[in-house]
């Protein structure tokens, strides 16, 4: 089994976000009443579904690869120009620490933009899911590399338990087999090595036909261009997760645009 800690910039990210949680485990009673009491959200996986291959565009100040991306966006106006340009979904960055983002964006572009919202973060702990479940989330990320067994059905059991999609995230073969293993909503293939954060294309042609018929694929890292986008499609992928090409051009919304209405030929085709 492949160790829960790792080196470099995953490592601090991980030690952050376990600082925070330690500093608020007295919250969750109350976060599992707010989660209780609110509203049933979009459903993540009725947007990426059916047409062509659905975009998750991202909103995204920064983050340690790229640097400042977009570091005084409003998370508002940055979503709904997404969803104008025809996004499926609105990924929202939690993680303030390394990447500027917080639960409060969260909340709002779920409340004000009416798309299904993916809270994008270092999920490690039940009260994350919660958190997500309360701030008006349509699903979460769990991420195969940073959870360690029995952890990852644990936290995509009780995402289910509250009505919460998954997008479970691999980075080899080895991480793909254990992610379906937990009945995920979705698993993203990402090109990113989160411990040395260098990109590996090869890895959506080798994984994305792999990702199981019951589970939506999910291109994830380093896709800027339409012709990015129709690469994957043609490995399998059923969206894409975009980031820093939307998030930091010049006009977000056209770059959003620009990746709508590649064909989906599925991965029996691929």
């Amino acid at each position: 089994m492949k160790a829960e800690a790792q080196g470099g910039v995953l490592a601090r990210i991980l030690a952050a976000t376990a600082a925070d949680l330690a500093g608020r485990a007295h919250e969750r009673p109350e976060w599992e009443r707010r989660a209780a009491r609110a509203p049933a959200p979009p459903s993540f996986e009725r947007a990426l579904a059916t047409g062509p291959v659905a975009v998750i565009a991202e909103v995204k100040r920064r983050s340690p690869s790229a640097g400042a991306i977009r570091a005084a966006a409003d998370a508002v106006v940055l979503a709904r120009g997404y969803a104008e340009a025809g996004a499926a979904a609105i990924s929202v960055l939690t993680e303030q620490a390394h990447f500027g983002g917080s639960l409060e964006d969260l909340s709002r572009v779920a409340r004000e933009v009416g798309l299904p919202v993916l809270r994008k973060d270092f999920v490690v702990d039940p009260l994350q899911i919660y958190e997500a479940r309360a701030a008006g989330a349509a699903a979460v990320l769990l991420i195969v590399r940073v959870l360690a067994e029995p952890r990852l059905a644990e936290l995509s059991a009780l995402a289910r338990e509250l009505g919460l999609a998954t997008l479970v995230e691999v980075h080899d073969a080895w991480e793909l087999e254990r992610a379906a293993e937990v009945r995920p909503t979705a698993i993203g293939v990402n090109a990113r090595d989160l411990e040395t954060l260098a990109l590996d294309p090869s890895l959506a042609p080798a994984l994305l036909p792999r990702v199981p018929p019951g589970a939506i694929a999910v291109a994830e890292s380093g896709l800027k261009h339409r012709a990015d986008v129709e690469r994957v499609a043609a490995c399998g992928a059923d969206a894409v997760l975009v980031g820093t090409a939307v998030a930091g051009a010049g006009d977000p919304g056209a770059a959003v645009g620009a990746l709508i209405g590649v064909p989906r030929p599925g991965r029996a085709a691929a």
